[in-house]
């Protein structure tokens, strides 16, 4: 296979917000591709940043007392901390902001003057008298001329759908003053999208090059018409001061840019200053073979749906026409859903990246329920919190990790933490680890087609197989039979870690983080693509143990996402007024005088009287499951408590610290069916985390006795 040259990028997110939920779709869906081609051996450069420019950032920064420049640095600081708690990978975040971007932005508008293809010509805008200002379309509100709906846009009603200019609005007024907006003349510059030169690269692009989603190029031919409709208008390119942003040449300071001309410039201008910072460690890039027609290198764009007139029509068409390379691929996607419907901030469903975060929610369950819902099609996704909470906790942690924590307790109690050589396997064993292993060209290219959802059912029924080869095996009844049993003990566990290895390897572009864990675990790269068929045999000696199992991942608890929501609604709420008058809406902490919203605590151990009453809905938040312990030991330094390991079949295992010592040998409990509360919040001890609770009875009278179900019970199953 010859390596592929990838320079790879996702849409650049605005410096006037925070990252949210909705925004994360994108850079995970991106990142998680980057990660898969690097797997593969392809080179990948993967450049963002800021997009900085704008009369939003310049209003948000007057509003705040700062100037532009040390607004557009502090949120940068800002999604950066959010990208890397997330784990996107970039190889450079970098900012529109910057002297590499406002070269380019030169360069590209003199070559299209030089080619004909700026126009300028007088544009009737609103102008605000209170401000002194050209009004952008978004800053101007008013009755929309279609359907007659209040307080819409100056560019589209979002009642009836309708694209006009802001000059049609009736009863229009501004949305940073208040003031009704006169109407004024100014001198703008034009990109001619017209050009009939435009019009014939653009049908080929859009239709012949194989560059865009089915549904993106049937867009795209609604949009061009057909052949002779001219339905492309000439685009605006400038505006005027005062802006931030860089000015055009030739225009004395009092022309600006759009921002929508120098942000996608602004990819070239993050790879320019990343080949830079990488020749001066020694690395070599040759940036014209990515950025300049005429090689084999590829750019790929992610974007949402929402921006593809921008980056299939007019960015192609100035790049074309300005003697860069056009885009390879560019990648829609859809709109993120929270349960069913719009983020929603009254619901507190409009969650940020950094209040994910604080609340202690672990990045790759989202990665993870990310990629299950992805796939190739411009398909808006739902984050439906209850499906999360239940699909991470059932797939990721009880058939995945499950696997690694029930195999791992056997190799350790009885193998001194030492694997055997899986090519030395019975033939169940092998044929089981010979089907994981040819799965590896399908999953791949389920990766590479952006078919997230489907490699992940994929990896999940794998999954299932290796946990019913597991339970039929019954470890715990040969581990009970004795000393001739170890031999076929000692395969099972083996085998089992051996294949959880595979299915770690196929899940790495997700869980990057968890497969590098997974490395130091069991002692083998289990983030290199190729080695997928090298066993943990061929990687290291076997005569080394692998390190003993700590928890590689937990569950989600409902009452986690509960605070979260909560949260995020709390950003609503008032703050105290300010001295400072301003329209413009920016985001405030929470009041002084409220206290800090604290996560849920622990249940008390000691509960309400017997005489006292609960209703049937209290009763009901409290989750009764049949469990089998699965291993049992003494607790070094602690003359109460018995370790345990429960079996809750498709839930997983899980661990248990039970102060019945006096009453039971560990020994004797092994294989035993017991009860036990399955949604108990963890609970931290100084042995480590109880993530459970057995039951058991007592009376004044001495004597501990644990609850055991009728015999048919399994593993797993809900006490009514």
């Amino acid at each position: 296979m010859t390596p592929r040259r990838l320079l790879v990028t996702s849409a650049l997110p605005y410096a006037n917000g925070a990252i949210h939920l909705g925004h994360l779709v994108e850079y995970i869906q991106t990142d998680i591709w980057v990660r898969f081609m690097r797997m593969q051996g392809h080179e990948v450069h993967y450049v963002g940043a800021d997009d900085t420019h704008g009369t939003p950032v310049m209003l948000r920064a007057h509003a705040e007392g700062l100037t532009p420049k040390a607004l557009i640095d502090r949120v940068w600081h800002e999604h950066k901390r959010d990208f890397d708690a997330f784990a996107v990978s970039f190889d450079h975040y970098y900012t529109t902001d910057s002297p590499e971007n406002e070269s380019l932005c030169a360069e590209v508008y003199q070559q299209l003057q030089k080619n004909n293809l700026i126009a300028t010509r007088s544009v009737e805008q609103f102008f605000d008298p209170v401000k002194q200002m050209f009004l952008p379309d978004r800053y101007i509100k008013g009755t929309c001329p279609k359907c007659n709906a209040s307080d819409q846009y100056g560019d589209c009603c979002e009642v009836c759908g309708a694209t006009y200019g802001p000059t049609e609005l009736k009863n229009a007024y501004s949305s940073i003053s208040g003031a009704a907006p006169v109407r004024k003349a100014s001198e703008h510059y034009f990109f001619k999208l017209s050009d009939p030169r435009c019009e014939v690269f653009l049908r080929e692009f859009t239709q012949n090059a194989d560059c865009l989603q089915t549904e993106a190029a049937n867009k795209m031919k609604e949009w061009l018409g057909e052949s002779g409709e001219a339905k492309l208008s000439d685009w605006d390119i400038s505006r005027d001061a005062p802006y931030f942003g860089f000015a055009i040449p030739g225009t004395d300071g009092q022309k600006f840019f759009y921002v929508w001309l120098d942000a996608p410039v602004g990819y070239f201008g993050s790879f320019l200053n990343y080949v830079k910072k990488q020749a001066t460690q020694g690395q070599s890039i040759d940036a014209d073979s990515f950025l300049r027609p005429g090689h084999t290198t590829e750019l790929i764009h992610f974007i949402g749906k929402d921006i593809l007139y921008f980056h299939a029509l007019f960015w192609p068409a100035m790049l074309k026409n300005a003697g860069f390379r056009t885009p390879t691929k560019i990648y829609a996607h859809g709109f993120l859903m929270v349960n069913g419907e719009k983020m929603s901030k009254s619901r507190g469903t409009f969650i940020t990246a950094e209040s994910y975060h604080q609340q202690g929610l672990n990045a790759e369950w989202l990665r993870y329920y990310y990629a299950a819902k992805l796939n190739a099609t411009l398909e808006d996704i739902d984050l439906n919190l209850d499906d999360f909470v239940a699909r991470v906790n059932s797939d990721l942690v009880g058939k995945y990790i499950n696997i690694a924590s029930r195999a791992s307790g056997f190799i350790h109690k009885y193998f001194a933490g030492k694997i055997q050589d899986p090519q030395q396997s019975t033939a169940s064993a092998q044929t089981l680890l010979r089907h994981l292993k040819a799965a590896q060209s399908e999953i791949a290219q389920h990766y590479e087609e952006r078919e997230f959802g489907k490699a992940i059912r994929q990896i999940m029924e794998l999954a299932d197989g290796v946990n019913k080869y597991f339970d039929e095996a019954k470890p715990w009844a040969l581990a009970k039979a004795g000393q001739d049993s170890l031999g076929p003990l000692h395969e099972v566990c083996s085998t089992a870690l051996e294949a959880f290895r595979v299915l770690t390897l196929y899940l790495a572009p997700v869980l990057p983080r968890l497969a590098q864990s997974v490395s130091q675990f069991l002692k083998v790269s289990c983030t290199q693509w190729h080695l997928i068929d090298l066993p943990i045999a061929q990687q290291r000696n076997l005569d080394e143990p692998i390190l003993p199992y700590q928890h590689l991942m937990t569950r989600i608890e409902a009452q986690q996402v509960s605070a979260l929501v909560n949260v995020n609604k709390e950003n609503l709420k008032p703050t105290p007024p300010s001295t400072a008058q301003t329209s413009v809406t920016a985001t405030t902490p929470n009041p002084k005088n409220k206290p800090p919203l604290s996560p849920p605590t622990e249940a008390p151990l000691i509960g309400p009287s017997p005489t006292a009453s609960i209703s049937i809905e209290d009763f009901s938040k409290i989750e009764l499951r049949v469990a089998r312990i699965a291993a049992a030991e003494s607790v070094t330094g602690a003359d109460k408590l018995l370790k345990l390991s429960l079996d809750l079949g498709p839930l997983g295992t899980r661990q248990v610290f039970a102060g019945i010592k006096s009453a039971y040998d560990p020994s004797q409990l092994v294989g035993k069916l017991t009860v036990c509360v399955a949604n108990l919040a963890p609970r931290k001890m100084k042995f480590g985390l109880s993530e459970a609770m057995v039951l058991a009875a007592s009376g004044e009278g001495p004597g501990l006795f644990l609850l055991s179900p009728d015999a048919g019970a399994e593993p797993g199953m809900k006490i009514k």
